[in-house]
């Protein structure tokens, strides 16, 4: 499952690899902001009170069905 977290202004935080680690991505309206190793180096850039974490749910096949009549 993919994970990912948005904020106010444009900012979302999504897991990624860079240099052979893992980092937190920061990107503000689409452009990456920073790298980030760790919450705290987030930290330095949003209030992580202000993030949320969106979760995708799998479709269930019964509603996809209806949903396409």
């Amino acid at each position: 499952m993919d994970r990912r977290w948005v904020g106010p202004g444009g900012v979302e935080i999504v897991p990624a690899w860079h240099g052979g680690h893992q980092v937190l991505r920061l990107m503000r309206d689409g452009l990456i902001v920073a790298d980030c190793r760790s919450v705290d180096e987030v930290a330095a850039h949003v209030d992580l009170a202000d993030l949320c974490e969106v979760i995708t749910l799998p479709a269930r096949a019964r509603e996809a069905r209806t949903a396409a009549r």
